[in-house]
Order: structure tokens, then sequence, then C-alpha cells
């Protein structure tokens, strides 16, 4: 009887131990991570963000489940995955990529906490009621990627002096379009260059809008920041060196992927005090009680092996300022 008795127990312990392995599992909590970025190019931000995480007290796996949800610049996407996100009941979501991923999420739960990261400015978005006193369910971090558009245009002109039409690739669908074009069509008449903008919303129109720059004859370009343009960062590259036109990027992985120049924020430092407030927040924190984090490190970064291949020839002040200089 003592043998079959212990037996049992064996067989119930053995039994009850995925049961409560299960348990645990089904109670850990939920990041949904909505993006409207891609995979692929986002390698380096997912690390920078799991890194924030950790710095919380939360490992993706072992007591926190990150769900991802990616946009790929396809921003009529977002809307049905925050809602997906929702319904699964998250604890909290994380949306990267800019206003497109926020403003989707911001749309789908007045209740869920919220963390973003956006390229303007979270208060005309209405995404929070100020910087220091966020409100409702959302806060996060502004990254400041569309305020430089006149300090890249700047760059080019000291870059290549003698240029005359300076294109422009810029998103009509990403909210701050217009105040991008505002912004360098007043720069570009104070420094009294010619601006050409061709748009782009998809990849049928960025390959229309490149080769209108190039039939336009412009002399440099200027990428707009905007996540579209970052998910299709190496086609972009490609096609610049191709017709070895020297342009300009918003942030450091363009220049390591092969871009000429960047002027921009440490995406990485954006990415990971996302984390770390998504895990303040699983702790119990308010996003109406965490102020919105402004990123003020800017990264001005020339890759000189591209400088070669197409010939040009970079002024000493220029890389004398360089935070970052690859060769």
């Amino acid at each position: 009887m003592r043998r079959r008795h212990f037996l049992g127990l064996i067989s119930g312990a053995a039994v009850a131990l995925p049961l409560a392995a299960r348990a645990q599992q089904a109670a850990m909590p939920a990041i949904g991570y909505l993006s409207s970025r891609s995979p692929g190019e986002s390698a380096d931000l997912v690390a920078a963000f799991n890194k924030g995480l950790g710095e919380a007290g939360y490992v993706d796996g072992q007591n926190v489940a990150v769900d991802y949800r990616w946009g790929e610049g396809q921003y009529d996407r977002l809307p049905a995955m925050a809602a997906d996100l929702v319904r699964r009941g998250v604890a909290v979501m994380v949306t990267t990529g800019g206003e497109p991923a926020a403003l989707a999420a911001k749309a789908a739960t007045s209740t869920i906490p919220i963390v973003f990261t956006v390229g303007g400015d979270p208060v005309k978005a209405g995404l929070v009621e100020s910087f220091s006193r966020p409100g409702g369910n959302a806060t996060g971090i502004s990254v400041l990627t569309t305020t430089p558009e006149s300090k890249r245009l700047g760059l080019l002109h000291e870059l290549v002096p003698g240029a005359k039409v300076v294109g422009a690739l810029i998103n009509p669908n990403y909210q701050v379009a217009e105040a991008q074009a505002q912004e360098l069509r007043s720069a570009a008449s104070t420094i009294g260059l010619g601006l050409h903008i061709t748009y782009a919303k998809n990849d049928a129109e960025l390959e229309s809008a490149l080769e209108a720059l190039v039939r336009e004859q412009a002399d440099v370009l200027l990428v707009s920041a905007d996540p579209f343009f970052d998910t299709r960062r190496d086609r972009i590259i490609a096609f610049v060196a191709e017709h070895r036109m020297p342009a300009v990027y918003q942030f450091r992985q363009y220049a390591v992927a092969g871009g000429l120049m960047s002027y921009g924020v440490s995406l990485p430092d954006g990415y990971r005090q996302a984390g770390i407030y998504a895990g303040q927040i699983l702790k119990g924190a308010k996003p109406a009680d965490l102020p919105v984090f402004q990123l003020t490190r800017f990264e001005f970064v020339i890759n000189l092996k591209t400088a070669k291949a197409i010939g040009l020839e970079v002024p000493a002040m220029l890389i004398a300022r360089a935070d970052e200089v690859i060769e």
C-alpha cells in the first residue's frame, strides 16, 4: 500500500509540475510591441529596448512576454495590429517608428498603458497633454527626428557648396510631412538653393520619386525623417550610390549601412528608455506620472569610404566636426 501511495504521489507531482509551469506562463505579463518599421532593420533597436527592459528587471521569455507586430512602412496596417494587441489583453503597449504606430495605439485603447517613441511633438500629435504631465494612458520618448531637417540641409550645403538643386524625399502619409516640407523650403530659400521635393508612400512611388530626382538633375539628396524610408534604407542607399549622388540621412544606421552622411539623435538611446518605461509601468507606475523623455544627444556621422566611392572630397572642417568617421 505504501508503495502504491508513493507511486501515486510521484505521478501526481509529474502532472502538477507542468500545470504549474503553464499557470506561471499564463500569468506572465505581456508587452505588445507595435512598430511602423520592419524587423530586419530594427535588430539593434530591439536589442536596445530589451536592454532597457532588463534594467527595469524584466527579461523577455522569463518574466515577461513581448508580442511583436511590424507595419514594415505600411501605416494602414497598424490600426488592425493595435486592435489585435488590445484583444489579446497586453499589459503595456510599446509603439516605435514614430507617430503612425503611437496614434494607432492611442485610437485602439484609452485604458492600456502606452509607451511611444515619436519623431515630433507628442503634444501637437494629441498623444499627451504636456511633456511634464502627460495625463491619460500614454507617455514615452520624443526622439526629435523631424526637427533637424534644416540642419541636415545645411550640412549638405557645406559638403557640396557648389550644389544648385537639392532633392528631398518626403512621405506624404507621415503626420509631420507638411511641416518637414515647409522647414526645407524655408532653409533652402535662406541658403539660396533650389529645392525639388518628391513624395513617396509606397514602393512604386519610391521608385518613381528616385527616378524623378535624376531627371530633375538634383545635385544632392536629403532623405527626410520617416519610418517608411528606414524600412527601404538599403534600396535608397543603393540607388544613390549608383547615381553617385551625395546624400544625408537622419540616423547613424544609414551611414553604417553605406550612406554618406547622417545627422540625428542616437536612436538606440530612445528605445532603451522605452524599455525602462515599460518595465516601470509593469511594476505599477502610471503613464500620467512619467514625463515625456526627450533625447538631447545628436550624432553627426560621415562615411569616408562612401565619399571615396563616389569621388567626393569631404572638407576637412566637416570631418573635424563629425562625432564619428567611418573609413
